[in-house]
């Protein structure tokens, strides 16, 4: 059967039927949360579908209900990894959204399902994944809880490499400033790494950087070429003070994306501030 294009392009039938039926076939446990009780079905509620992605249970019920506006492709990002949608069910999701579709090339930004739902599992620990141009797209609440609101910013901000070198004080202020000239130079190398591999805007990020900030030409010049694959670093916490963890880094099949997992070692104050994370809570955020 054809689809029928409504307003803006919008098939709101198809959006409708396609995000209740995405939504029934995950279970509690496929997002990470827990089964809880008076469960009608095996799915998801509306309001737990909307709590993953960021919106309104009302705004989220009307999209089921055939009568919300036409989403916004950020909506239906959000939408794509809340529903744990493969690549070619996002793409379906955008096309009866009436929007193209993204684009596929090897450094999409789309969250594989299985990552996303490595992040679900992680309870206790800090997590987040990140695109080699240090673009945060997705974090746990311990994560956020640590380190800010790192998905929140727009434009060449959005670029954790962007933000420090341009001396962004909450970016400057996550890291021991003992540190910093360490960070510089990594993440400098990491840069040059990505713009060796042909990563789509990682030459634009350089000039940029180069046109912005002495520090980076400066570190640049050294022709340092390094992919990060992890390291013993000290966070600094505005309620908990200085934290030494262990930042491990996995790499998605084609490395356009990174899970960061960040650990303290079991039994010293470390790991102690890393459980006072849950009772601190997210009121640290950018």
């Amino acid at each position: 059967m054809a689809l029928v294009p409504h307003d803006g392009g919008v098939d709101r039938a198809s959006l409708a039927d396609f995000l209740r039926r995405r939504r029934e076939a995950l279970r509690p446990d496929d997002v990470g949360l827990p089964p809880g009780v008076r469960r009608r079905t095996a799915g998801l509620r509306r309001e737990e579908v909307a709590a993953l992605t960021g919106m309104s249970a009302d705004y989220y019920a009307r999209l089921e209900q055939q009568r919300g506006p036409q989403p916004s492709e950020q909506v239906l990002t959000a939408l794509a990894r809340g529903l744990r949608l493969s690549l070619d069910e996002r793409d379906h999701l955008f096309r009866i959204a009436g929007h193209g579709t993204p684009s596929r090339a090897r450094r999409s930004e789309h969250v594989p399902p299985g990552v996303v739902r490595v992040l679900d599992r992680l309870f206790d620990t800090p997590a987040q994944v990140v695109t080699d141009l240090g673009v945060t797209v997705l974090q746990n609440r311990l994560a956020v809880a640590l380190l800010g609101d790192q998905t929140a910013y727009e434009g060449p901000a959005r670029s954790a490499f962007h933000r420090w070198f341009t001396a962004d004080p909450r970016e400057r202020a996550l890291r021991a400033e003992a540190e910093h000239a360490a960070q510089s130079r990594a993440w400098a190398a990491d840069l040059r790494a990505a713009t060796s591999r042909g990563v789509p805007g990682a030459q634009a990020l350089v000039e940029r950087l180069l046109a912005e900030s002495a520090e980076f030409a400066e570190v640049w010049a050294r022709h340092e070429v390094a992919t990060h694959t992890g390291q013993r670093k000290t966070l600094v916490h505005p309620e908990l003070g200085a934290v030494d963890l262990d930042c491990q880094v996995l790499h998605t099949e084609d490395r356009g994306l990174r899970l960061l997992v960040f650990t303290a070692t079991p039994g010293t104050p470390d790991a102690e501030r890393l459980e006072l994370l849950a009772v601190v809570g997210n009121q640290f955020s950018s």
